[in-house]
Order: C-alpha cells, then sequence, then structure tokens
C-alpha cells in the first residue's frame, strides 16, 4: 500500500469538497469486533472529556488491560477513570498528569513511564487547544496553541518512541498515533518565511485566531514527515489521525460567545459524533499496520498530507522548522534519541 508520501497532492478543495465526504458520504469504520487487547498497555493524553475519553473507553471495550488517561488535571482524570473502572472492572486504570504547556511536565510523565512500565504498546496524542485568543505559556515563552499542538507534542512523540521500542513485544511494534486536522490545508502560514521561524509565532502581529490551529496542526505534519524517516516501522508505527469535524468536544470552549453558539449550530448539523470520532484513533492504533507509517489517515484511509509539503518552499521551509525545533528541545539529549531510533 501507497504511503502518504508517495501519494500526489490532493487539487480537490477542503471547503466544500473534502469537508462533504469527511462529515457526510463515508461509512465510519469500527475495530473487528474479535479484536483483543488483553495484556497492552495504552496511554491516551486528554482523555478526561470528548475525543480522548470515548477512545480510552472504546480502548477498554476490547480488553486492554492497562489504560493511563493523560490529563492536566488529576482531580478531573479521576473522576473521569471512576466511570471506566465501573464499566471495565477487570482493566488497571491510572490516572497521571501531564501539562502540555509545560516541557517539565512532559519530561516527568515520560521518565514515570520509562521507569515504571514494564510495557507500552500504544500511545495515543490527542490533547490539544484551538481558535483561542493570543495567549503567552508562562512556562515557555511561545504562543499557547504553537507549544501545545505542535512543540509539547513533538516533544511528547519523540521522548515516548525509545519507550514505545523498548517496551513494546519483539513480534508487534509499537504504536504512536498523534490527532492532526486536514485543516492544515487551509492554513495561510503567513510567516513562514520569517529567519528564524519559530520565535515569530510569539509575536501578535503574526496570530490569527482562525488560522493558528490550522498552522499548528500543519507544523506538525511537516516535522513528522522528517521524524518517520529516521523512525523504522518494525520498532514503532507512527502515524497522524484526522478524526473529522466532531460534535461533543471542547475544541472550542476559548472561542467567543457569538463563536460558540455558530460552532454548536454547525456542529449539531455536520458533526461527527465522538463514538465515530474516536474510531479513527482506534483505526491508526490498532487496525492500521506498518503500511501507515509516516502517512495521514483521513476518512479510515491513507491519505496525502497537505499540498504545501510537496513543494519546493513546503521542503525548504520543513528543513529549516525541523532544525529549529530540534534546537529548541537541546535541554534533552534529542540527537541522542534519534540515533537510538
Amino acid at each position: 500500500m501507497v504511503s502518504s508520501k508517495e501519494l500526489p497532492p490532493s487539487t480537490t478543495p477542503f471547503f466544500p469538497n473534502h469537508f462533504l465526504k469527511n462529515q457526510f458520504r463515508t461509512k465510519p469504520q469500527f475495530p473487528p469486533k474479535n479484536t483483543d487487547l488483553s495484556s497492552k498497555v495504552a496511554i491516551v493524553t486528554g482523555s478526561n472529556t470528548g475525543l480522548g475519553l470515548e477512545c480510552a473507553s472504546q480502548l477498554l471495550s476490547y480488553k486492554l488491560s492497562h489504560l493511563i488517561l493523560a490529563v492536566r488535571s488529576p482531580t478531573k482524570g479521576e473522576n473521569a477513570a471512576v466511570t471506566l473502572r465501573q464499566q471495565y472492572p477487570g482493566a488497571i486504570i491510572s490516572v497521571w498528569q501531564l501539562d502540555m504547556a509545560s516541557y517539565d511536565s512532559i519530561r516527568v510523565f515520560t521518565a514515570r513511564a520509562d521507569k515504571e512500565l514494564s510495557r507500552l504498546d500504544i500511545a495515543i496524542l490527542n490533547a490539544g487547544v484551538g481558535f483561542g485568543g493570543f495567549k503567552i505559556s508562562p512556562a515557555t515563552g511561545h504562543e499557547e496553541t504553537i507549544q501545545i499542538n505542535y512543540l509539547s507534542t513533538m516533544l511528547l512523540s519523540i521522548l515516548l518512541l525509545p519507550i514505545l521500542k523498548n517496551k513494546s513485544p519483539a513480534d508487534s511494534p509499537g504504536r504512536l498515533t498523534i490527532s492532526t486536522a486536514m485543516l492544515s490545508v487551509t492554513a495561510r502560514f503567513i510567516n513562514k518565511n520569517e529567519v528564524p521561524l519559530l520565535p515569530s509565532f510569539d509575536n501578535k502581529k503574526y496570530f490569527d485566531s482562525m488560522d493558528i490551529y490550522s498552522t499548528s496542526k500543519l507544523l506538525g505534519q511537516l516535522f513528522i514527515w522528517k521524524l518517520t524517516d529516521l523512525v523504522s516501522a518494525d520498532d514503532v508505527v507512527v502515524n497522524l489521525v484526522e478524526p473529522g469535524f466532531v460534535k461533543g468536544t471542547e475544541l472550542h470552549r476559548d472561542t467567543s460567545v457569538p463563536a460558540k453558539v455558530f460552532m454548536s449550530l454547525f456542529k449539531a448539523i455536520s458533526g461527527r459524533t465522538v463514538k465515530v470520532g474516536a474510531s479513527t484513533y482506534l483505526d491508526g492504533s490498532i487496525v492500521k499496520g506498518k503500511e501507515s507509517h509516516g502517512s495521514v489517515l483521513m476518512n479510515w484511509e491513507i491519505a496525502p498530507y497537505a499540498p504545501f509539503q510537496y513543494t519546493l518552499e513546503g521542503k525548504i521551509i520543513m528543513e529549516r522548522l525541523w532544525q529549529e525545533t530540534l534546537s529548541e528541545f537541546n535541554f534533552i539529549d534529542v540527537n541522542g534519541i534519534l540515533k537510538f531510533l
């Protein structure tokens, strides 16, 4: 099967063509009923509500042995865990704190996983923010959406990869599935020619509340394209999953009141249910195999990356973003980790 990197870029406009196909003309696909995750261990980030919580529940429904809810608020995580434990009393359900706005929190979380887990099969990175106002993350000094959706998600990915490689069975590669959005196709990315690039996102003059989410997801796709060239699918299968436009999530919680009203109505009309949206995560993490490594999955199928990535300009910026991001992570032995992978 052809990977996303080998597919030609799509020339079909995202709106309305792809959107209508995604939301109204695609049949959901759930894992086979005989899927058995017994003995397996999984991490799901942002899992106390919405897509993450539903994803956690679906994993448990396939007899997952140990689930780790990675959440910013342990109290909210425990509240979610109580319900899950009642539904699935045979599983171990742990709540671990993970603040995606803090590099220190990510390092503590992954160190704990490395120390305490004898096995790790699946990590699903669902946590994210979008469509809020301009905010600087106090812990890092970076704009919040770029910090959480891009920088912190990429750092968490890098730190989880050797753990997944070491702690998954030799005959079953670890799985790293990262939430993306094909709104990346629409990203304006107006500061793409700024040098250096990453600090420019912290300048309010470049901030567009309607574009920052799309751009943050595009950055993730650019970085994962490069990262997966260095990772063997025999060790860890890494893919990006587009869950679609889903109602019942808190993605638009930071928008204005009028925008919230509009989005509520729009979701009611066209949004996927969280059950359907979360099934895309399971498809990417337990159904699709090595053929999905380094690919974007949309509508339960391997799809092209955003067209920008296939252009000469896109490849130049991809390389610059890669180097700047690795420099951003100079507080860890990132080169040593990548060499190990």
